[in-house]
């Protein structure tokens, strides 16, 4: 009988781990939302142009992209707590430089550290979660990086409204967070996955009981743990390379692990989190107070629709979420653009409603859920590596459509570059559909033995379910 089906339910212990490791996503979401609020400041503080506030703006993705290929090449060997603490320590520098910046030069290199935080953190945040999680709720817990991202989005939103004209202090907050996750997993041992990965059985086994919070004799403990050294001996020596990721074993896992953040990014998401206020602008909201208001409100949304998506994403599964979010993006994307284009009078109403039902659609399924996959689809032996390379992807795709986009509606207007966006969601539609599995309840050594016996990947959830 697989893993997937005798793990036992999560303990009060593991929604701790979740919660601490999902510090990291309320980092990354404080980073990326700080600047909607600190924009209109630093334009007048610093006179920056488009392509300046551009470059600053995307240091935050630049910078992860570089720490993702940092996180790939070190986690098999310093494990996941290791790197989650130096990247508490980035993260904190890079708030506290962030605040004292005297030109724009220092605040994009101060930016720049903290984007390699943020792509270190965003591997192995979920990655830390999903190798101690029971597999009936992992796709919940994995969400809590998500559902922290939201929040510190919001967070960040509230800073924005509270400190208004202040920027030094906007960006000052963001040490606060890391500061609790440093503590929080410094206390914490690493993965019973890693743990048995590297030969430490015995580490290995008593973390798995404490995290279980059962004694290391329990029958479920020893069964669980049973399954995990035979996933880590089955690997045992074996040291992924990028040829490992693109043999007929792994390719499948790659596909739908970059092509969800490839998707993801150019569905416009982080263009919307950064330039939501300038968003509101060109809709017709005139006031700046207004305008963060207004973007708060959506941050909101965000949040909650965030929970909603936790509470299915192990009820409905991974993939009718997906197509739901997709679904619902395109519509809410399609309609704004559209009413941009017709020069609607009622634009600033209905910019306020689409922009609602896309962060709904996209916070119950899209947000989450190219997280919860990555860290679910790959082989042991590839899984750090493999969530390397989707990360790059995420944060490529990342850096080019914030970099993009005040370049972009300059050039065609706020109607062509949300009809672009929203042809991406239709093609995530067809994505999923065709090509992405079912995990939902199913253990990650049943996916490795899936991906092991050659049939096709999508067929995963049909023979799990059977």
């Amino acid at each position: 009988m697989s893993g997937g089906r005798t793990s036992a339910k999560g303990s009060a212990m593991i929604y701790l781990i979740a919660a601490i490791a999902g510090l990291a996503g309320a980092l990354f979401g404080f980073d990326e939302g700080v600047i909607a609020g600190a924009l209109a400041p630093l334009r007048r503080d610093l006179g920056i142009d488009p392509v300046a506030e551009g470059m600053m703006t995307a240091a935050v993705p630049f910078g992860a992209f570089i720490g993702a290929i940092v996180g790939g090449r070190l986690a098999a060997a310093a494990g996941r707590r290791k790197l989650l603490l130096w990247s508490a320590i980035l993260f904190i520098g890079g708030a506290l430089l962030s605040a004292l910046a005297g030109g724009l030069i220092t605040l994009t290199l101060a930016r720049l550290v903290i984007g390699l935080a943020v792509g270190v953190a965003a591997m192995m945040a979920p990655l830390y979660i999903s190798e101690s999680a029971p597999a009936k709720e992992r796709g919940m817990l994995v969400s809590i990086y998500q559902l922290a991202i939201t929040l510190g989005i919001l967070g960040a939103y509230v800073v924005g409204y509270a400190f208004d004209e202040n920027w030094r202090w906007m960006f000052a907050m963001g040490a606060v967070p890391a500061v609790l996750l440093f503590g929080g997993i410094f206390a914490l041992s690493d993965t019973p996955r890693w743990l048995a990965m590297r030969g430490r059985s015995a580490e290995a086994k008593a973390a798995l009981a404490r995290m279980r919070e059962r004694p290391e004799s329990d029958p479920a403990v020893a069964a669980e743990y049973e399954e995990i050294r035979a996933a880590a001996a089955a690997d045992e020596g074996r040291k992924a390379t990028f040829a490992d990721l693109l043999s007929p074993r792994v390719r499948p896992a790659l596909i739908v692990a970059m092509g969800l953040f490839l998707l993801q990014q150019l569905s416009g998401i982080n263009a919307v989190i950064y330039y939501a206020p300038t968003v509101f602008e060109l809709s017709g909201f005139s006031s700046t107070t207004t305008q963060i208001l207004a973007t708060a409100g959506i941050g909101v949304v965000n949040v909650l629709m965030t929970v909603v998506g936790m509470m299915l994403i192990d009820r409905l599964g991974r993939r009718l979420l997906l197509l739901i979010g997709f679904a619902g993006t395109a519509v809410s994307l399609g309609a704004i653009a559209i009413a941009a284009a017709t020069g609607s009078p009622s634009l600033g109403v209905l910019a306020l409603a689409g922009l609602v039902l896309y962060i709904a659609s996209f916070a119950i399924a899209i947000g989450p859920l190219p997280w919860v996959m990555m860290s679910e689809v790959f082989p042991l032996d590839c899984r750090a590596l493999g969530m390397s390379i989707a990360s790059l992807v995420n944060w490529g795709f990342n850096f080019i459509v914030v970099f993009s986009f005040p370049v972009l509606v300059a050039e065609f207007g706020l109607a062509g570059v949300f009809g672009l966006y929203a042809v991406v969601c239709v093609a995530g539609l067809a994505f999923t559909q065709w090509l992405v599995p079912e995990t939902n309840g199913v253990s990650l050594e049943e996916i490795e033995r899936h991906l092991r016996s050659g049939r096709p990947l999508r067929e995963l959830g049909r023979l799990h379910a059977a």
